[in-house]
């Protein structure tokens, strides 16, 4: 399993569009990815600035047809302007997981 963690910061009055752009692209990963894994997004509790992604790809072919995606495209181009910094990016092979359904 292949993962990607990603913390990501908006510039201060941009919250709520970085938090769009993320949620429609977790919209195209629903419909479109099947090989993804995971896509969980989340937003700091005390500073709704920050965003982080953690995404589990089946192997580097979904890794690679999700980054190449037009959603991604997209995202960054409603992203990079409202960018507070670089991205973060973390990837990686999982080592282990535990998964729980909630709810």
């Amino acid at each position: 399993m292949l993962t990607i963690t990603a913390v990501i910061r908006a510039k201060r009055g941009y919250e709520a569009t970085m938090r769009q752009a993320l949620l429609d692209v977790v919209e195209h990963v629903r419909a479109n990815e099947p090989s993804t894994v995971g896509y969980y997004v989340s937003q700091n509790a005390s500073d709704p600035c920050v965003f982080a992604t953690y995404e589990r790809y089946l192997d580097q072919a979904a890794m690679d047809r999700h980054n190449n995606s037009p959603a991604v495209a997209k995202f960054f181009d409603v992203a990079k302007p409202i960018l507070d910094g670089d991205v973060i990016l973390v990837s990686a092979n999982e080592i282990a997981s535990v998964g729980r359904v909630i709810g």
